[in-house]
């Protein structure tokens, strides 16, 4: 990998987490507030993953992978349903690791800090490498 090849990723990766954090935010005030309100902690979970995902693709079409987004239409519309089915990986990894890790006594809190590091390191790698690869001519 060459030193421009890197600064790229790097780049890129920035961008990401800068989107990430601000879908996170809307997902974790998600999450507690349904916590607060005693809904169930997996629950919460999934709800407070979703509540955030509708600003994760615009941050991340618009602003880490906009060199990548395919052009209105059908490639677009397969572009969006890989953003959700990453977004569903996401989603298992989040609620499994909630419902795994209150299981096993932790916190819910404390659970969703680990579902929050596991599912950031899928979902960025299939964004980046299967969702919004970089475009080619052939089909």
């Amino acid at each position: 990998m060459t030193v421009s090849s890197w600064r790229i990723l790097r780049a890129g990766y920035f961008r990401y987490v800068i989107i990430s954090v601000g879908a996170l935010a809307v997902d974790t005030a998600s999450f507690l507030a349904l916590l607060w309100l005693t809904i169930p902690s997996t629950v919460a979970g999934a709800i407070g993953y979703l509540a955030g995902l509708l600003g994760h693709w615009i941050g991340s079409s618009q602003v880490v992978f906009k060199d990548r987004l395919a052009p209105r239409g059908e490639k677009r519309r397969r572009q969006r349903l890989g953003f959700a089915g990453s977004a569903l990986v996401g989603l298992g990894i989040t609620v499994g690791t909630i419902w795994a890790c209150t299981q096993a006594g932790w916190d819910p809190r404390t659970a969703k800090l680990l579902a929050i590091a596991l599912s950031f390191q899928a979902t960025w790698w299939l964004r980046k490498h299967v969702v919004f690869r970089p475009m080619t001519n052939t089909i």
